[in-house]
């Protein structure tokens, strides 16, 4: 597994700065393409939303309103609690900069990859089977129809399909599993168990159910969280603007954090915004294109306008809360006291300092400490990456712990003999306890810091079970590109069992592992926009030229005046 972990760590680094200069150039390019389409078009995207100019009469399976919550339901996510939280623990503060940078030449690439994807989806022929769809679209019909790259078309799906069960699913699962765990003390297998049959209920009704579920789920998730999130933002108004101006500076001239964070090196800081940015929002991905083309419209860039909506909410809303509420708490550059489990998957051995950083080492068979420092020479324990100070055997930490770790039996023995399998320190978080300890700080202020432990925990569930219902829908169609409509059901069937076997397997590399498939098809979707940009900007001119919204308006409301009359109708024909 080690070994595992050194690949994909390396592939990851090789892989990273090819992805930064691709997503932000790819992004620049097409902003400057069509002429900044995300401020002009901001306003027109939000009132395409809000089902003012659905027309029932046009193909596809879902309504735009659907359609985004669905890709948001997939976007607004883990990344969002945990993504930023690794961004800022690894890149520092400055990291957010460059996840808003992101975003906002994100909401450009989000409107190409979604335009296109509509302009050349393909009906579904499913002999009325309602979980297989009406229509399919996404990266692979324009990579294969517009470009001719038929085998870059193949190896996309295929990559993605794998990714939905890792990233997607597995990883969504275990997040739950392990919150409820350490929560409720509830056996992994019993909440794998649990989310699966949820999450199976709704994926096998197909993409109107799915739909349908998100949304309500979508607007409620994201309500819950971004309510505990202003709540501590005007708790603490006044450190507000320091925290902004903290981002600033550390986003160009980034300093080392109590665990050497962002190290002083501008380059960290930006590849762990960029990255955690697109793990987010997922603009340049290549995901959301898919379910925004089971949108029932006819005019693909009446699509367009609303994904260009997502990196907005995704990132430079809720990604902004949670970025917000971990610097002004100051929870981001704290250690604070904590339970090690040894057997726990966050716990490693490192070399190293606070000042120039710390690098993993290969797990030792024994680590000597005295006094609860470590010997001389010897590696050190760490939580989340970053050395813990000092070892203690109790919770009050006043005895320290002397005697050898035996990482390898996930025990510790001290010269008296005794065995431990948990020991104490102070430790920094990261991921979504990072976030955690940032609403229980927070909230404390109001009297509610219990309560914010909570929120986070209930925004977990929601966000990952939402998350996994979504990228069900990516994945069944990529196998439905791949294989046919015979692919569609095995793949739901897999899916779920990978949710369940993400709940109990501890998924150790499972970031690195999805930065290195994020980019594996990421890298070929923005060099397919780029190379289409002029067909898409076709489109787009088009569409503004021609103004269809307006008989879109007027078929809208003849339609809900329709309903309207019927349904007085029939209450009148009641007895």
């Amino acid at each position: 597994m080690e070994l595992f972990s050194h690949i994909i760590g390396q592939i990851n680094s090789f892989l990273a700065p090819i992805l930064v200069i691709g997503l932000l150039g790819a992004g620049l390019f097409l902003t400057l393409r069509l002429r900044f389409i995300q401020l002009r078009k901001l306003a027109h995207g939000f009132a395409v939303a809000s089902g003012k100019y659905d027309n029932p009469d046009e193909p596809g399976d879902v309504s735009h309103f659907q359609a985004l919550t669905t890709a948001l339901s997939a976007t607004v996510g883990i990344g969002n609690i945990a993504g930023v939280a690794i961004a800022i623990h690894v890149g520092g503060p400055g990291a957010l900069f460059w996840m808003w940078v992101t975003a906002f030449l994100g909401m450009a690439t989000k409107y190409s990859e979604v335009t296109l994807a509509l302009h050349y989806r393909v009906p579904v022929e499913s002999d009325g089977k309602v979980w297989a769809g009406s229509v399919a679209g996404g990266p692979m019909y324009y990579i294969e129809k517009g470009l001719g790259w038929k085998p870059v078309a193949v190896f996309f799906a295929f990559m993605l399909m794998i990714t939905s069960f890792m990233t997607g699913n597995a990883v969504q699962a275990n997040t739950i599993a392990t919150q409820v765990r350490d929560t409720f003390g509830i056996e992994p297998w019993i909440t794998g168990l649990i989310t699966a049959i949820v999450v199976g209920l709704v994926i096998i009704g197909g993409i109107r159910r799915i739909g349908a579920v998100t949304g309500v789920l979508a607007p409620l998730m994201a309500g819950l969280y971004v309510t505990g999130a202003l709540l501590i933002i005007f708790a603490n108004l006044e450190h507000v603007l320091p925290a902004f101006g903290t981002i600033f500076r550390e986003a160009f001239n980034p300093t080392a954090g109590v665990a050497g964070t962002g190290m002083g090196m501008l380059l960290t800081t930006l590849t762990y915004g960029v990255q955690r940015g697109l793990f987010s929002n997922e603009a340049g991905q290549g995901s959301a294109p898919i379910a925004h083309s089971a949108a029932k419209t006819d005019e693909p860039v009446s699509e367009g306008v609303v994904a260009l909506l997502e990196p907005f909410i995704d990132t430079l809303v809720i990604c902004t809360m949670t970025g917000l509420v971990i610097v002004i708490t100051d929870v981001w550059n704290d250690r604070v006291p904590t339970t090690l489990p040894l057997r726990d998957v966050n716990i490693t051995y490192v070399t190293g300092n606070d000042e120039l950083g710390y690098t993993r080492v290969a797990t030792p068979d024994s680590v000597r400490y005295v006094d609860g420092r470590p010997a001389e020479g010897q590696p050190q324990l760490a939580y989340f990456e970053v050395g813990v100070p000092r070892l203690f055997v109790d919770e009050a930490q006043t005895q320290p712990f002397t005697g050898t770790i035996y990482p390898l039996q996930a025990q510790a023995r001290s010269d008296d003999g005794q065995v431990y399998t948990r020991l104490y320190g102070d430790a920094v978080r990261s991921s979504a306890p990072l976030t955690t300890l940032g609403f229980e700080r927070g909230l404390s202020e109001l009297g509610l810091g219990g309560l914010g432990r909570y929120i986070v925990l209930l925004s977990v569930l929601l966000f990952a079970i939402s998350t996994a219902i979504s990228w069900s829908y990516y994945g069944d169609r990529c196998a439905y590109y791949l294989f046919g409509t015979r692919g569609i059901l095995p793949y739901k069937v897999v899916f779920l069992i990978m949710h369940f076997l993400g709940a109990v397997v501890a998924v150790t590399t499972i970031w690195d592992v999805g930065d290195v498939a994020l980019s594996l098809v990421t890298l070929p979707n923005v060099i397919s926009l780029v190379l289409l940009s002029g067909t898409l900007k076709k489109i787009t001119d088009s569409y503004f030229e021609r103004q269809p919204w307006k008989e879109d308006y007027e078929a809208h409301r003849r339609w809900v005046e329709e309903r309207r009359r019927k349904k007085q109708e029939a209450q009148q024909q009641k007895p």
